[in-house]
């Protein structure tokens, strides 16, 4: 494996790669700074690259890993394509539909497996609400709210960078498990943002997604501005409503006045599912669990939702084919 990104999230990928899969070896990392990139070499053991490409180029590679700013996302995935490297990309897939629809276009040109890493899928709590969703008959409304403390990381209040704030980086989780649990497209978004910490990008945002033609209407917010941690997922059908919350990792049924607890699994580590999953898919020679059109939908939602707040009006989310 080769590791382009070991930062705060990439170093994650690193230890699970390290302690929990004795069959995976990490040969390389790249990082733009040559000196922490010699020395987070060192401690890992690895060869140290300072441009990507160096890394890509490299023999002895099977696989990588791309953990750095979305920004970058579709330079890194362009040449890892060319040289036919497989890939693990961290979310969000991209900063825009038109970032997406470029990342396509040369996954297209030069196939290569891609998995876009939506950790939130391989959460106990939502794959639970997952095996039991037909316990609330058919679905027509769902609620998510994540909210967490204030971010330490500099380049995230930095569009150039980022890309975008709140609404991007942590709400795509939230616009992928909308599709995921509904098995619907959404189509109208209206959105409103909010800055209490950060000063160019947001950390706070409310939305309504309207998914399926109308058939379900669902309200997601999230914050990167609150004292504590919360992952509230609610998904009310005709027969009953599970509620969920991922951080608590609890989940329940309720039908008129009862709420029954439903069996969750102990927390996993959900980095560490993905690689897991992603190796999988690799030897076996499966598709991706979560494909590259996957991730850049949750970034379509994204994508309408700030084209819903900065003109005051709904956005519909262009359809990625």
């Amino acid at each position: 494996m080769g590791l382009i990104g070991t930062g705060k999230h990439g170093s994650r990928y690193a230890r699970h790669i390290r302690e929990d899969f004795p069959d995976l070896e990490l040969v390389a990392i790249a990082r733009g700074d040559p000196v922490k990139a010699d020395a987070t070499a060192r401690q890992l053991g690895c060869r140290a690259y300072r441009d990507f490409r160096e890394l890509l180029a490299a023999d002895g590679i099977d696989a990588v890993i791309v953990v750095v700013p979305p920004t970058l996302h579709v330079d890194i995935v362009s040449e890892a394509a060319r040289r036919g490297r497989p890939v693990l990309l961290e979310k969000p897939a991209a900063v825009s539909v038109a970032a997406g629809s470029a990342l396509l276009a040369v996954v297209r040109r030069h196939p290569i497996p891609i998995m876009v890493a939506q950790t939130l899928r391989f959460n106990a709590v939502v794959r639970t609400l997952m095996a039991h969703r037909s316990l609330a008959g058919a679905i027509h409304s769902l609620c998510v709210s994540q909210r967490f403390e204030r971010s330490r990381l500099e380049w995230l209040d930095d569009p150039s960078i980022a890309g975008g704030g709140m609404t991007l980086h942590t709400g795509v989780h939230s616009f992928d498990l909308l599709r995921l649990l509904t098995g619907m497209e959404a189509d109208v978004v209206s959105c409103q943002m909010a800055r209490v910490n950060t000063r160019r990008t947001e950390d706070s945002f409310a939305a309504t997604i309207q998914l399926g033609g109308g058939a379900v209407l669902a309200t997601v917010s999230g914050s990167r501005a609150t004292g504590g941690r919360t992952g509230h997922v609610e998904v009310a059908g005709c027969d009953g409503v599970l509620i969920g919350n991922h951080v608590l990792n609890q989940a329940h049924l309720l039908v008129g006045n009862e709420v029954r607890p439903l069996p969750v699994e102990p927390p996993r580590p959900t980095v560490r599912e993905v690689i897991r999953e992603f190796v999988q898919a690799l030897r076996a020679g499966r598709p991706m669990p979560v494909p590259l059109e996957e991730g850049v939908r949750a970034v379509a939602i994204a994508d309408a939702c700030y084209a819903s707040a900065r003109t005051g009006t709904v956005a519909r989310v262009e359809r990625i084919e």
